[in-house]
């Protein structure tokens, strides 16, 4: 008796193709619905699920491999139940080649209709791909177009595939319904917050499946002795790490990894074309100009020392003149949405360097993951720290000048990204001075002081950024006495007062924003 191939696929790309191979195998073909017209129309011999089961299809499609003629197909043991695949009539199948219903395309398509959605949840595909999974002692189960080769080359050569072939398809079937069914669970949730009227930033939810696909093997991790990769959402839009192009210089590593994200997210924060240059996981100098050139030299004057051996970011395209300017400097990475070919030339002849072309951040900047931090035994995750409502409340007797409140919004933007506890000293779209990672913030606010004295920078009518509030007035002295006249902080301390004072009796003006935006790592 030839043996007998079932095939109901959404994405028929590749399986006439595959068909054909199994037919000049002598193999029978039995397919469902569309399937058997695609394989038809190909000029292929097939049989039809309905004929197999003697019953048409029921509701529209909805039940037509939902049968015992099909199942027991895939489910029987006929060294077990010879006399009762006798008595029904039933034959083995033994190759199962099935993918499901495209719901997660319809899932993300805009302005998709619920009934539209629901009716992409599939159910007789899981089922017969479960039934021939727990059945692969005896059944082969092919749920990705890419192994048809593979499997058709087996059976070529072999005649039948091997008993290893059969398990490692039967754990990629079961990890391809419990997919489907985490996006399905993952779309009825964010759908029941949606139908109760709660945002998609709303609280996070009970239960977190996260599903991440290897997207590439790294050299190393943070050190040469552990081993690193990278992850891609699998249901989602690949994160912006796996969708960079690299353009030259050598793969990236997870530190370069890391370190890019950052430049780019503070790059992105910044309206005007910006350059951002990270070291070890903090921004040491930040700047915007009219032209990327402007905006990466006056970046680099913040913290040269520090810039050395850096990742630089560009939220603007890159040409001949910036990239003359930054192969002027060792660094890791150069990243940008664009470059010039002239530009792309002259970053080519410092070999190593890395250049990467990437777009934008995800909204929100978490690439449609909660933020999450891994501890000895718990996972912590959080929302995205973007979009939180600021007052930027004048809570001094002076208030800011027009120049002042641009120098304190801009200072504000770039402590964001800086390691808690941040102070960024800036002027006129530049930085001049940053602190952070300290225990003390009055700590920060006098290394922020002394880059900007190492720079030979003035701070004379500078404004001052905190991430957090200034627990004590030492901070804000320490500023003053630098020749810092505008202050932007969150607020919120038992000492507001006392800070609030000392900044009247020094003329400096003062903004509170009610929002904090420390950075742990």
């Amino acid at each position: 008796m030839r043996p007998r191939a079932l095939f109901s696929v959404s994405d028929k790309a590749g399986a006439v193709e595959f068909a054909v191979r199994l037919l000049e195998l002598g193999w029978e073909l039995v397919a469902s619905g569309g399937t058997a017209g695609a394989l038809r129309a190909a000029g292929l011999e097939v049989t039809d699920v309905a004929a197999v089961t003697g019953q048409k299809e029921l509701m529209g499609g909805r039940v037509k491999t939902l049968h015992p003629a099909i199942h027991a197909g895939l489910l029987c043991r006929p060294e077990v139940d010879a006399e009762e695949m006798e008595q029904h009539g039933i034959r083995p199948i033994s190759l199962a080649v099935i993918n499901l219903y495209r719901f997660a395309e319809a899932a993300s398509r805009t302005g998709a209709e619920r009934a539209e959605v629901i009716e992409q949840i599939d159910v007789g595909g899981p089922a017969m791909i479960r039934a021939a999974a727990k059945n692969h002692e005896r059944v082969g189960v092919v749920v990705e177009p890419a192994d048809y080769e593979p499997v058709a080359a087996e059976l070529e050569v072999c005649g039948e595939l091997s008993e290893g072939t059969r398990r490692a398809l039967a754990a990629k079937a079961f990890d391809h319904t419990a997919r489907y069914d985490r996006a399905i669970h993952g779309w009825l949730t964010s759908d029941g917050r949606a139908a109760a009227g709660e945002s998609g930033g709303g609280p996070l939810p009970g239960r977190l499946s996260v599903e991440l696909v290897k997207q590439a093997d790294l050299r190393y991790g943070e050190n040469p002795h552990q081993q690193a990769a990278v992850y891609a959402p699998a249901s989602a839009p690949a994160p912006d790490a796996a969708a960079a192009r690299l353009l030259g210089g050598k793969p990236l590593s997870y530190n370069n990894l890391a370190d890019a994200d950052l430049a780019r997210q503070c790059a992105w924060a910044l309206a005007e074309c910006a350059c951002v240059i990270v070291k070890h996981a903090t921004p040491c100098g930040v700047a915007v100009s009219g032209s990327a050139s402007e905006a990466y030299r006056r970046a680099f004057a913040t913290d040269p020392e520090s810039a050395f051996g850096g990742v630089i970011a560009f939220n603007c395209s890159v040409d001949e003149e910036a990239a003359r300017a930054v192969a002027g400097q060792f660094a890791e990475v150069v990243i940008a949405p664009e470059f010039s070919s002239a530009a792309l030339d002259a970053l080519k002849e410092r070999g190593n360097l890395r250049i990467v072309k990437q777009a934008p951040p995800f909204s929100g900047s978490d690439g449609g993951l909660p933020s999450l931090k891994v501890l000895d035994g718990a996972v912590l995750a959080q929302t995205s720290d973007a979009g939180a409502e600021e007052r930027h409340e004048v809570v001094s007797q002076r208030a800011p000048t027009a120049r002042e409140k641009r120098d304190a919004r801009f200072a504000w933007t770039v402590a964001r990204f800086v390691s808690s506890n941040a102070v960024v000293y800036a002027r006129d779209g530049q930085t001049l001075g940053i602190g952070g990672g300290q225990t003390s913030r009055v700590m920060s606010a006098r290394i922020a002081g002394q880059r900007a004295a190492s720079a030979a920078f003035d701070l004379t009518g500078a404004a001052m950024a905190s991430d957090g509030f200034l627990p004590f007035a030492d901070g804000l002295v320490t500023a003053a006495a630098e020749g810092i006249t505008v202050v932007i902080q969150p607020g919120g301390s038992i000492r507001d007062k006392e800070v609030i004072a000392a900044a009247n009796e020094r003329g400096v003006a003062m903004l509170f924003t009610g929002v904090r935006y420390f950075r742990h790592g």
